[in-house]
């Protein structure tokens, strides 16, 4: 790298799974008013303010998810992730991250724990550096903040 050149951070893969698309519309008790744009918004000027860019994708698909956070390991630093009902049910997400080997923060718009019992558990957790729920799209805010502390950090990894 030439003198006064300095590498560029590599982005945050922001990723939204099944019916995120619907935000604004679903349950606006439960998620709010803001919709996937507005969070989208939200996510790449916080990311900006914390020295990072986001890449937001949002997918209603399992093996879309997937395939996106297979393609992340050399493309992204991290991974922040909302998989919605994914989260309870899909190995085959959790082995996605588990061998992308970025740091994962992992989010929820509710408060998981405070809604029916089979949204307690998150098999995704065991991949991830984080867990944020409850709070809203500024979840996504604080999980972006942790993960610029996490990529100056000499281990950034899970």
């Amino acid at each position: 790298m030439a003198a006064g050149k300095t590498k560029k951070a590599l982005p945050v893969l922001v990723l939204n799974g099944p019916n995120l698309n619907m935000l604004g519309v679903r349950e606006p008790k439960t998620y709010g008013r803001a919709t996937l744009r507005d969070l989208e918004t939200f996510c790449k000027k916080t990311a900006k303010e914390f020295g990072l860019t986001v890449d937001c994708r949002q997918s209603n698909v399992e093996g879309e998810l997937v395939t996106w956070i297979q393609q992340s390991r050399k493309t992204h630093g991290g991974i922040v992730i909302n998989a919605g009902g994914y989260s309870h049910t899909s190995v085959a997400i959790l082995d996605a991250l588990l061998l992308s080997e970025l740091p994962v923060i992992e989010v929820h718009i509710s408060n998981i724990y405070g809604r029916e019992k089979f949204r307690h558990h998150s098999l995704l957790s065991k991949a991830a550096k984080g867990v944020i729920c409850g709070l809203g799209i500024d979840g996504y805010g604080y999980a972006l903040q942790s993960m610029a502390k996490l990529l100056k950090s000499p281990k950034s990894g899970r």
